[in-house]
């Protein structure tokens, strides 16, 4: 077998830079939800509820759509930062880094606020 080369090899590992453990643990708490469906953006993968992403996994955090109403006093948690990806910290959006959500409490608490925030929202079209 040929070596592969290193742009190659750097392609392939971009697509997999994300925490696969953390995208399993959030599949489970979503097991059986007909409406939620997933898909890769951002270089992670993405969680979507009506055509809205929620939740996702980029690199080892967890992309949380909180919403701007409750985006300041989520802000404040533990483990909690703006969601900056673009250079430009995204409104209504956070990350939480791995220590906040260790336990499966945290985990859930994150993905059903997510979750519920989008919930309220009007499908997008063609969804």
């Amino acid at each position: 077998m040929l070596p592969v080369p290193d742009l190659e090899r750097k392609a392939r590992n971009d697509d997999m830079a994300y925490d696969e453990g953390l995208a399993d643990r959030i599949r489970r708490l979503l097991a059986g939800h007909p409406l939620i469906g997933e898909r890769k953006m951002f270089g992670g993968i993405a969680f979507l509820r009506g055509g809205h992403m929620f939740a996702g996994v980029s690199g080892s955090s967890l992309m949380a759509r909180v919403g701007k109403a409750s985006y300041v006093e989520l802000l404040g948690r533990e483990h909690v930062r703006e969601m900056d990806f673009t250079g430009k910290p995204m409104q209504g959006y956070v990350y939480v880094d791995p220590p906040g959500l260790e336990g499966e409490a945290e985990l859930r608490f994150w993905v059903e606020h997510c979750e519920s925030f989008v919930a309220a929202l009007p499908p997008k079209k063609g969804t």
